[in-house]
């Protein structure tokens, strides 16, 4: 155990006394506040940004129902002949919408055009469509003699009632604020296991093509050297995190307050929508901020500990593994594409699955497979999950994780002093038999 210790000593330290790790620990949450408060001016600029559309209506049935709006002023050349009105619009405006004239107004459902050079965005052709299909409606209904006022009028807006069978008041949108915080968790630990399984992986080639692991190795067992990299990587790793989460968290709200300037999560929303939302949820949002709290926020927190630790250790012995069995970083790309496809996966699963059925057969299953339960396990746990299927979950991670440890050891043991070959698969494989 003496020995163990003084590995991950060791490693701990030539980590944190690096020079790239000592920069890269405060510089990268400089980076990414600056980079967000770039998103938030390049999106403000892209909303101020008003684009100027010219019409051409010979039907004259359409050229007042295009209203402006904050990033589209619609402008009639229905004057101009036709030609006119193209070589002007194509000068001085964004676009221009030419309506033919027709005998029968339904005809225009296939004959309206947009004309100009660059590809107009789905939401703008959408609301062209909108004001067409509306315009068009109304005369259906006048030529059936349907009074369209008094249908619109008599259309209603229904807002369900959501409450829980104890009686207390639920909300709408819980189940996309549960997968947004689950989501979040899950991914922390897929990044830190890349990167930091990336670290371990360096560590090795680093040592191995230096012929320092020579000298090591005649002292310790490979075992021991292979885990107190993965502990002392690990033990970095998580004081690297939690330095960039405190001053990018402080960066962010202490800049974000000084300047009164939006990041760019907040720069993509509209102030009218949040005051319109703010007005129409009126006391609603201390119901949100009561659901939050209600969620098993301490199960999430203690296994989103239990899950890092696991799927670390388990991914971390495989990026030892690999970095033993080869020379450089180049050759070690062949054999990262197996370990990067199960996080993946466990990522698609999450998002296309768990959000719609958290607690279906698929979602069950990869929240228990120990190299996916990590991430998708995670986003179930906010939906409330057995703790029958945590237990079991969390057993078979371990224990898959020491199975892993003791087959990566053996490919560790006969990689470390193996010089100037390029490994196959088939070659790994007879190394598990030695």
């Amino acid at each position: 155990m003496s020995v163990l210790s003084l590995i991950i000593k060791r490693e701990f330290i030539a980590k944190v006394r690096n020079k790239s790790f000592i920069v890269m620990t405060f510089l990268s949450p400089l980076l990414i506040v600056g980079m967000s408060f770039l998103i938030g001016y390049l999106v403000n600029m892209n909303n101020a940004e008003v684009k100027k559309v010219a019409i051409h209506d010979e039907s004259g049935i359409f050229k007042n129902d295009f209203k402006d709006t904050k990033k589209t002023i619609y402008v009639d050349l229905s004057a101009m002949p036709l030609q006119v009105a193209k070589d002007t619009a194509s000068k001085s405006y964004e676009g221009l919408i030419y309506i033919p004239k027709v005998n029968n107004p339904k005809e225009l459902l296939t004959k309206v055009e947009y004309i100009s050079d660059d590809s107009p965005s789905m939401d703008f052709i959408m609301s062209m469509e909108e004001v067409i299909d509306h315009q068009l409606t109304q005369n259906n209904l006048k030529e059936l003699g349907f009074d369209y006022d008094k249908i619109e009028k008599a259309k209603t807006n229904a807002s369900i009632h959501l409450t829980k069978f104890s009686g207390e008041d639920s909300i709408k949108g819980l189940n996309e604020i549960k997968i947004v915080i689950g989501s979040a968790f899950g991914y922390l630990i897929m990044m830190f296991i890349i990167i930091y399984g990336n670290f371990v992986m360096r560590s090795v080639i680093e040592e191995k093509t230096n012929r320092i692991i020579e000298i090591i190795i005649s002292s310790v067992k490979p075992f021991q050297l292979m885990l107190g990299k993965i502990i002392g990587n690990s033990l970095a790793g998580l004081l690297q995190f939690t330095i960039w989460a405190i001053v990018g968290i402080t960066l962010l709200i202490g800049v974000a307050s000084f300047f009164g300037v939006q990041t760019g999560a907040q720069a993509s929303i509209n102030p009218e929508m949040i005051n319109a939302a703010q007005q129409e949820m009126g006391g609603t949002m201390q119901s949100y901020i009561k659901e939050i709290l209600n969620l098993p926020l301490g199960t999430l927190i203690s296994c989103f500990v239990i899950y890092f630790i696991g799927g670390y250790f388990l991914y971390s012995s495989l990026y030892a593994a690999i970095g033993a069995a080869v020379d450089s970083e180049t050759d070690s790309q062949q054999f990262l594409l197996p370990i990067i496809m199960p996080m993946m996966l466990g990522v698609y699963v999450g998002f296309f699955t768990v959000m719609n059925d958290p607690h279906g057969t698929v979602a069950t299953v990869f929240s228990i497979i120990p190299l996916t339960a990590p991430i998708v396990m995670l986003m179930r746990i906010p939906f409330g999950v057995p703790w029958w299927q945590l237990v079991i979950s969390i057993t078979l991670l371990f224990g898959t994780f020491l199975l892993v440890v003791w087959f990566a050891s053996k490919i560790y043991r006969v990689g470390i002093l193996m010089y100037g070959k390029k490994p196959t698969w088939k070659e790994l494989y007879k190394w598990l038999k030695y």
